[in-house]
């Protein structure tokens, strides 16, 4: 018997000297072959002893921060709508037909007030009857005299050195809680009373709680302003995915050579790597589900733009969650086959077959181009913005400069490393080791980019809208003064009013006027719904003095402004004037109530000024003798109230006696800028969200060095023995990190403040540059060199060891 085979003969009778070959095996391949190579996979990932724990508990972990990141993000929908459904259950701002008083009505008014620059909610009613409606979070109304405060008003009131707001809401007591179903938020400061002097002129009737109406829809900046938050600060967390689904890259190619030794194919090594990158992302994933339940426990505490949602309200809609749920492992899996065709697998270890990768620059640039091109026609002409049409371009042209910067990196980083000749030794290390491959560096540093550049650009733009609200309430709020609106019904109760905050502490002086609307007379074909209501302003002859050049006064004196608006609407001396005019366009038809100017009118000169917190346009002025209050449809009283700024708390003072004269007042004044806080709290929320994505990247480039220091042990072993130190070493992989990020921030910079500055040019804004925020965040992005190089020296020190050169 022997071991070799006979051969066949050949047609001329001699014998073949070949064997033929086997066929080759035919590549199974199908959803069992994909399952079963995938299992494998996460054997091995849990199977590897320590380091295989270690290496997956990083990709768990990286991928666990973007899991929690992106369900956050989805979360913003589901919280909103939740914000804006209890305010709208909660709510009635008056109906068109108003009913009828009955068992089942109240009259309503708003009463809100505001101490210390926070405003303060507040409503108060007045039942009709024993079954009056009940908003959300109240089992009944209050008694007269009472009321119920949400808890966190409950201790402002509590607390020490809020005695002018106690004494403000004194006339109530406090006989219970609002429930959660009736706060927009456990922040929220709001009460609700009952008083049974309320009357129907200070309030209107609704027999229900609950109003059919939306919240106004983003404005195009807003709408501009949210994208780029969720293309700044999402992109580097897709990034960091990316990152952290190859965390242990190069021990997992020596254990798929090993495979290749027994007979495993390339194909079936390459779903094996993935299903060891498939488990540490479903353990992300639950990581990340975890974090964030955990992490959503914090909302109660956090208030951005006024906005302060229960832990309830956060969370995902389903279908959010199941995309979030589905491709985060799918995208593990499609990154590590992506990873995986630039290398061949062989039984002796791994062959990098990939050729030099030629950045080209066309495709690159024309991304920026395109952006700016959408945006700088809408910078140089600055127009209405609300259209769809205008929301897309801003939208699509800010995303495509942040998108460029990402693009343009690779080709930057190649390029200028391509040219760099000679220096010192650790230099030129680093610049070899990034001629060679600068891939993994710039994939992650190109994460840092685009955060810092958006973030540049949407500071430029919360900045420039500060600014123009800051510049407008230095403007008008120069002069220490406030203003007060209310219904009255004849000038005694309005000198009441005054003489009581004439003697507030810290009050100058004080002006005020009964603003009484009029229109022209209705006629046949005239729609006098869309006429501009004329303005009368009723009061004594010492408070009209304040507002025009009189030539003399007594009382029942009327006289006309003689401006040339008033010659063109007819406000003449003998005209015939209605008392009872439209309130706006299409409103119904009224009774009129006319009133004939007197024809012994005389005429005043308006004196200029800026008392009233809008232009004065009085059109007649009269004092009180002139109309009875029977005449009198809707009048408003008017108040203007200048006081001393030195004097503590004065504007708290009066506010309290406003309260006292009548609390359905409604009050105007400069004194608070609102928006200064919803700014500032929006400008900090965003630059904590940039630091975290910054620490994020940060920690992806320290497991990227790691990974290439361990790939390059055995040259680093080399070193050692030919006796270089190790702080040449050191300082070579700082440069590796700096010559990136220097590189990625210098284009963030770039492109953010080029970005911002077209911002604010469609807005029609000055161009106005955070410096301290810029360059706290430049700053943070170079710190992550320093970081990322400190934590790379312990694993580097540990490599260069002469015995790292023995083997098998």
């Amino acid at each position: 018997m022997t071991l070799l085979r006979s051969r066949p003969h050949t047609d001329d009778g001699e014998r073949a000297t070949t064997v033929a070959a086997p066929p080759p095996p035919t590549p199974r391949t199908g959803p069992l072959t994909w399952a079963r190579d995938l299992a494998m996979g996460m054997r091995f990932a849990v199977g590897g002893g320590r380091e295989g724990w270690i290496r997956t508990a990083l990709t768990a972990a990286g991928v666990a921060l973007g899991v929690a990141v992106l369900l956050c993000g989805a979360s913003v929908p589901t919280l909103m709508n939740a914000w804006h459904g209890r305010e709208k259950a909660r709510e009635n701002l008056g109906q068109a037909n108003p009913p009828p008083a009955g068992d089942r009505t109240l009259l309503h008014a708003r009463v809100g007030t505001t101490f210390h620059g926070t405003v303060i909610r507040g409503r108060l009613v007045r039942p009709d009857g024993a079954h009056p409606p009940v908003p959300p979070g109240i089992h009944h109304l209050p008694g007269p005299g009472r009321m119920l405060v949400s808890p966190a008003l409950k201790e402002m009131l509590d607390a020490p050195g809020n005695g002018l707001l106690r004494e403000r809401l004194s006339r109530y007591r406090i006989a219970g809680l609002i429930g959660d179903e009736g706060l927009q938020g456990p922040r929220e400061l709001t009460f609700f009373a009952q008083s049974d002097t309320l009357r129907e002129a200070d309030a209107y009737r609704i027999d229900h709680f609950g109003k059919n109406w939306e919240p106004r829809p983003l404005t195009a900046p807003a709408t501009v302003l949210v994208i780029m938050t969720c293309v700044a600060l999402l992109t580097p967390v897709a990034v960091f995915l990316g990152t952290s689904v190859r965390f242990g890259n190069e021990r997992r190619e020596r254990r798929l050579a090993a495979l290749r030794l027994v007979g495993a194919d390339v194909r079936t090594t390459r779903r094996i790597a993935s299903g060891e990158a498939l488990l540490g992302s479903l353990l992300g994933l639950v990581g990340g589900g975890a974090l964030f339940l955990a992490g959503r426990q914090l909302a109660p505490a956090i208030t951005l733009w006024d906005i302060n949602v229960y832990s309830a309200d956060v969370h995902p809609t389903p279908l959010a969650a199941l995309l979030i749920t589905l491709l985060v492992p799918t995208c593990a899996v499609l990154v590590t086959l992506a990873a995986q065709r630039g290398i061949t697998v062989e039984p002796l270890g791994i062959v990098r077959d990939r050729p030099p990768v030629r950045r080209r620059l066309w495709w690159r640039i024309a991304l920026p181009v395109v952006g700016a091109a959408l945006l700088v026609p809408m910078a140089l002409a600055p127009g209405p913005i609300d259209d769809p049409l205008s929301t897309a371009r801003l939208a699509a042209g800010s995303t495509l400069l942040l998108f460029g910067v990402t693009a343009l990196l690779p080709w930057l980083v190649d390029t200028v490393v391509g040219r760099l000749r000679g220096g010192p030794v650790p230099w030129q290390l680093a610049v070899r080791r990034l001629q060679l491959s600068s891939a993994p560096a710039t994939r992650a540093v190109s994460g840092i980019t685009v955060a810092l550049a958006g973030a540049i650009a949407i500071h430029m733009l919360l900045t420039g809208g500060q600014g123009g609200f800051a510049a407008a309430y230095a403007k008008s709020g120069r002069l220490p003064k406030i203003s007060f609106w209310g219904h009255t019904t004849d000038w005694p109760q309005a000198e009441r009013a005054l003489a009581a905050l004439r003697a507030t502490p810290g009050v100058t002086s004080v002006r005020g006027v009964i603003d009484i609307n009029a229109g022209r007379m209705p006629a046949p074909g005239r729609d006098t719904s869309r006429d501009m209501p004329d303005l009368l302003g009723l009061g004594s002859c010492s408070e009209l003095r304040k507002l025009a050049a009189l030539p003399s006064c007594r009382d029942g004196d009327v006289f006309v402004t003689g401006t040339a608006r008033t010659s063109q609407t007819g406000v003449t001396p003998g005209a015939t004037l209605d008392l009872n005019p439209p309130r706006g366009y299409n409103d119904q038809a009224r009774t009129p109530r006319p009133w004939t100017i007197p024809p012994q009118t005389r005429a005043a000169r308006l004196l200029p000024g800026d008392d009233a917190p809008f232009p004065t346009r009085y059109d007649v002025l009269l004092t009180p003798s002139a109309l009875t209050p029977a005449q009198f449809a809707e009048p408003a009283l008017e108040i203007v109230v200048r006081f001393d700024r030195g004097t503590p708390d004065a504007v708290e003072h009066i506010r309290n006696t406003a309260a006292r004269i009548n609390p359905t007042m409604s009050e105007g004044s400069s004194l608070d800028n609102p928006h200064d806080a919803q700014y500032n709290g929006v400008r900090t929320a965003l630059f904590v969200g940039a630091v975290i994505t910054l620490l994020l990247i940060g920690a992806g480039l320290i497991i990227s060095t790691v990974e290439q220091l361990h790939e390059r042990r055995r040259l680093l072993s080399v070193l050692d023995a030919y006796g270089v130190r190790r702080a040449t070493l050191g300082w070579s992989v700082l440069w590796q990190t700096a010559l990136p990020v220097g590189l990625g921030l210098a284009l963030a910079l770039v492109c953010g403040l080029s970005l911002g500055a077209l911002l604010l040019g469609i807005i029609d804004s000055g161009l106005v540059v955070d410096w301290p925020v810029v360059a706290g965040m430049t700053g943070i992005g170079g710190a992550v060199i320093l970081f990322v190089t400190a934590l790379s020296l312990p694993p580097l020190w540990r490599m260069m060891r002469p015995d790292g050169l023995r083997t098998e």
